[in-house]
């Protein structure tokens, strides 16, 4: 197991407003429903990253949590903070990425990027990730839609984050190329259900019921 404090779980996401958060979801739960469930997953995420117990966890957020978006927002104590930035997901996501790996040339230290529609990633599947970059420069959990709900690395690299269909099911196929191009050694877990679409709702756990 990697030793506790070189791996950063940086969980990206968004301000649970409503008509802004889950926007594919309102036809089926309405604008507070998705932000409410927004809400739950993001919950549910914090606690199985820190519950990991592989380092530090730190939520980069857009916008930043000092902006009125988050006001009633109750963060869990011992959580790191940030602001996404500007640009795509892919310009956020390699921004997140090179800061946590380039910090003062720091040998040895691995990012969990995730996010927070699967609540399937559990600590678990958190440490069994943080464990593949001992011997891997990059581990990806896939997401069943063909994004991906984890990537991890120990290494940066542009070509990872830019000019990729964000949002499409060619994102996961295309990551893992790129990542075999550069000749890293790639850990890929077991597929995952984000929860994106109305018919995704069938594989939330049942104590997320009911959501209206």
């Amino acid at each position: 197991m990697s030793a506790v404090g070189d791996v950063r779980i940086v969980v990206l996401t968004k301000a649970p407003v409503p008509g802004r958060v889950k926007t594919r979801l309102i036809p089926a739960l309405g604008a507070a429903g998705a932000a409410d469930l927004a809400r739950r997953l993001l919950a549910r995420t914090l606690e199985q990253a820190m519950a990991a117990g592989i380092g530090s966890v730190e939520l980069c957020a857009s916008p930043a949590v000092s902006h009125p978006d988050w006001a009633d927002q109750t963060l869990p104590m011992g959580l790191e903070t940030s602001a996404q930035g500007e640009g795509d997901l892919g310009a956020r996501m390699a921004r997140a990425a090179r800061g946590r790996l380039d910090v003062g040339g720091v040998a040895g230290r691995r990012v969990l990027l995730i996010g927070t529609d699967c609540p399937a990633l559990s600590a678990t599947r958190l440490r069994e990730a943080a464990k593949a970059l001992n011997d891997h420069e990059a581990a990806v959990y896939p997401a069943q839609d063909g994004g991906y709900v984890l990537l991890g690395l120990r290494a940066f690299h542009p070509s990872l984050f830019s000019d990729l269909p964000w949002s499409t099911p060619a994102v996961a196929a295309l990551t893992l190329e790129r990542l075999r191009a550069l000749g890293w050694r790639v850990w890929v877990g077991g597929r995952l259900q984000d929860i994106d679409e109305p018919a995704d709702l069938l594989h939330l756990p049942a104590s997320y019921q009911p959501l209206r």
